[in-house]
Formats: structure tokens, C-alpha cells, sequence
């Protein structure tokens, strides 16, 4: 988690929260180190964040601190509840987790009769979710994509065969029945599409491909456009 996301989390957390919390639970829950709250709570007392407590007994918000409000129609509180819904049902354990911390977030800066429309069972998004595959880390991948950080995968196409690839990730896709990680395959020179439940292994380079993104973002877009579909070539 990058520290900007971090510092507010923390301040989500202790406001939520209504008693004191040790940086020690803070830390379980953003899957940190101790050290990393402390340093990351004295940043905030610097910027005037008026948090209080100690090590060892732990931290509050002082009452009057507030972020700026989320404002929602009704018809827009329906569409995150609903949009939280289908993203439970993509097979992404970190996503369907982040899609719960959204709610209880949004909740907590709406007026009550809007936040009965986020806890009410009025909305459903029914059928079954995507398969998970045991061998890949979605979260991993997205975080490769934003990151722009090259994968090696092992990859099973349509005929059994195994490859070894080197692809630079840069879009995921969540399909009814396979999530599908696009990226420009070092094998074949261009970009290709591999589904998650056929890669056998996935694990990170160190190498990174900064400042490609984007353009071949582009490239994989033009692509649909010209070949007038909406999926990208295969393995």
C-alpha cells in the first residue's frame, strides 16, 4: 500500500473507529509493520491531523476532524451498492474485500436516510462468481499493472501446450465465466490475451516497463477497433 493511501486509511480507521486503537492493530489490518504507523501517525500529527494517545495504549481522533462529505442521490447510492455487488462476483478475494471497506467508508459520511440504502437487501447481483485460480494473485496482477512491472507466467493455450512468458500487463478482464489479464507477450511481439485459469504459474520480475503502459494501452485498444471485436488476440 502506497504511504498516501495508507495515511488515509489510518485516519479512516481511528475515525471509524469511536475508541482508542493501538498501532498495533492499525498495523494487522493494513498488513504493516509497527514502525511503519508510528512514523506514519507522527506524519500526520504534523500536518495538524489531531490524533492523540501514545504507544501502548493507543491512538484516537480528537471529535471535530471531518473529511470532506460524500454526497449521494439516491440513484447514485443504489449504483455503489449495486456496483459493489457484481465486483464481489469477479473472483478477486482482495477487490470483493476493498469492495465491503467502500461501503462501510461511504456509509459512515451519509446522512441516515441514504446509508439505509446501502444496508438495505433491496439489490441483489445474482448468479455465480468467476472461478478463482489457485495460481495466480489477481491482486498481483493489478498491482504489475499499475506498477508497471513485468510478470513471468507458464501458460496452458487452448492445445494443452506449455510456454514460458514474459508479458508486460496492462489491463485485467472480468468476464462471466474467466477473468483475462491482457499484456504485450515478449514470446510472441505483441499484445495477447491469457485467461487466469490457464496460467500455471505467475510470479513478478523486478523488471520494470515504465512509461509503456499507456501506449500500449493503446495499441491493445486500436486493435479491437480495427479488428472489430471486443477481445483481444489470443495466447
Amino acid at each position: 500500500m502506497r504511504k498516501a493511501s495508507r495515511l488515509f486509511e489510518i485516519i479512516q480507521i481511528l475515525r471509524l473507529a469511536g475508541h482508542p486503537i493501538t498501532a498495533l492493530q492499525m498495523a494487522e489490518r493494513l498488513e504493516v509493520s509497527e514502525r511503519s504507523i508510528y512514523r506514519d501517525i507522527a506524519a500526520l500529527q504534523a500536518m495538524r491531523v489531531p490524533i492523540e494517545g501514545e504507544r501502548g495504549i493507543g491512538y484516537i481522533l480528537r471529535p471535530g476532524f471531518h473529511l470532506p462529505p460524500l454526497m449521494f442521490s439516491a440513484e447514485e447510492t443504489e449504483a455503489i451498492v449495486l456496483g459493489m455487488a457484481l465486483n464481489k462476483r469477479t473472483g478477486d478475494r482482495e477487490l470483493g474485500e476493498a469492495s465491503g471497506r467502500v461501503l462501510d467508508k461511504i456509509a459512515a459520511a451519509l446522512p441516515a436516510p441514504l446509508r439505509q440504502a446501502l444496508s438495505s437487501r433491496a439489490l441483489h447481483a445474482w448468479g455465480s462468481a468467476i472461478p478463482t485460480a489457485d495460481a495466480v494473485d489477481l491482486g498481483l496482477v493489478r498491482r504489475a499493472i499499475r506498477d508497471e512491472e513485468k510478470l513471468a507466467i507458464d501458460y496452458r493455450d487452448e492445445q494443452a501446450n506449455v510456454t514460458h512468458r514474459i508479458i508486460r500487463p496492462v489491463a485485467l478482464i472480468y468476464y462471466s465465466e474467466a477473468a483475462v489479464v491482457v499484456g504485450w507477450c515478449e514470446l510472441r511481439d505483441g499484445i495477447r490475451n491469457f485467461r487466469i485459469d490457464r496460467v500455471l504459474t505467475c510470479q513478478p520480475t523486478g523488471i520494470g516497463f515504465r512509461g509503456e503502459g499507456e501506449a500500449l494501452r493503446r495499441v491493445w485498444i486500436a486493435g479491437w477497433q480495427t479488428g472489430g471485436s471486443t477481445a483481444p488476440a489470443s495466447a
